[in-house]
């Protein structure tokens, strides 16, 4: 009878519980349904091996102009910062007293030819008479000496006009080269002696920029790499190639010297500091967006999405990733070619989620084009 209640009791426990649990089942939540997101498939691209430099800008002709003559300024017609051809007259000097003595040098070379013409009429005179023998030998030669004379005279009188016209030209002070002056600095009346500085020009259509890179970088560098100018914002406003790269580091930094030479069409200016950036090398890698990263306690992560029981699910997956180029990381370790990675909804995505994957609409936020650029050493 015993065994019997015991039995009872024991079947009355079983159907109590099967009950409680069907009313477990009914009240537990049913899974969310799979997460539309955006994914993207990793493929190489190539990337760029940069590192980006503060470089100086230099002009390839510059001149200090300086005066050759002294003297009151009587005239100023340049202004500073203003574009010049080659010969374009800067500065007037007072030159009446050299313009006194080219006159003078002039109505000596006058006189100097009318001696000239006498003395030839007389010698051709002289030349019948000392024919017909009414002239002696010794007068015929004293009257070629006369011309001889009478010609050295003149060409002596137009050494002398050449040699004021030369001086009365350094009076008015032209450019020597094209360019963009400097900073000008006489005013009107100003008495300057021979060799005062007056202004500079720099030709700024063409321009060198240099910059210093660590040796070890140098030592992987090869002449007619790209460099490129960056404004503000890192754009590029300028490409060149490297010409110039000193063989010797300085011993203070132990930093070694880069040019390179570019057309000016930006406007930029000589002695301005501006950003530069040089191209290493370019190699194959894998790269990600910014938008695809997580990070706990310093560790990158990137949400792979993988087939799991014929289901798409995403698995939080650890890279390591290089540097930040100018629109993705590149990724060192931790995906393979092939491989999807979720690039929306990442905050309410969990590890073994179930999603519903769909490609991208192409743009630029999410494209893999990037530049690895190592950051700036200086």
């Amino acid at each position: 009878m015993r065994c019997l209640f015991l039995r009872h009791s024991m079947l009355l426990c079983g159907l109590l519980a099967g009950c409680g649990r069907a009313a477990a089942d009914r009240a537990r939540p049913a899974p969310p349904p799979p997460r539309d997101i955006e994914v993207l498939t990793m493929t190489p691209t190539p990337v760029r091996d940069t590192g980006e430099y503060l470089g100086t800008l230099l002009s390839r002709e510059s001149v200090q102009v300086l005066t050759q003559v002294s003297g009151y300024v009587r005239k100023i017609q340049i202004k500073p910062g203003q574009k010049v051809k080659n010969g374009t007259s800067l500065v007037e000097v007072d030159s009446r007293e050299e313009a006194a003595a080219l006159d003078t040098a002039v109505a000596q070379k006058t006189a100097a030819d009318a001696r000239v013409t006498i003395a030839r009429q007389n010698l051709a005179r002289a030349e019948a008479l000392h024919r017909s023998g009414a002239l002696s030998t010794q007068e015929y030669d004293r009257l070629r000496a006369e011309l001889k004379s009478a010609e050295a005279n003149s060409a002596a009188a137009e050494a002398t006009i050449a040699q004021r016209r030369v001086q009365v030209q350094f009076h008015t002070i032209r450019a020597p080269v094209p360019g963009v002056l400097g900073e000008v600095s006489v005013r009107v009346g100003d008495f300057l002696p021979a060799g005062a500085r007056l202004t500079s020009i720099s030709q700024v259509d063409v321009l060198e920029v240099s910059a210093a890179i660590p040796a070890a970088r140098a030592r992987t560098l090869a002449v007619s790499s790209p460099l490129e100018i960056l404004d503000d914002a890192g754009n590029v406003l300028l490409e060149s190639t490297v010409f110039y790269v000193s063989p010797e580091a300085d011993l203070r930094t132990q930093l070694v010297d880069v040019k390179a030479v570019f057309q000016n069409t930006a406007g930029l200016r000589p002695g301005e500091l501006v950003r530069t950036k040089l191209v290493y090398g370019i190699r194959e890698a894998l790269q990600v967006p910014p938008m695809a990263v997580t990070r706990q306690s310093g560790q990158p992560f990137v949400f792979a999405v993988i087939t799991k029981d014929g289901k798409s699910v995403v698995e939080r997956r650890p890279v390591t990733l290089g540097p930040l180029g100018e629109q993705a990381y590149v990724v060192e370790k931790g995906l393979n070619p092939g491989d999807r990675i979720a690039v929306s909804a990442l905050q309410s995505l969990r590890d073994g989620a179930a999603v519903n994957p769909r490609e991208p609409v192409p743009t630029r936020a999410t494209s893999q084009s990037g530049t690895a650029a190592a950051p700036p050493t200086r």
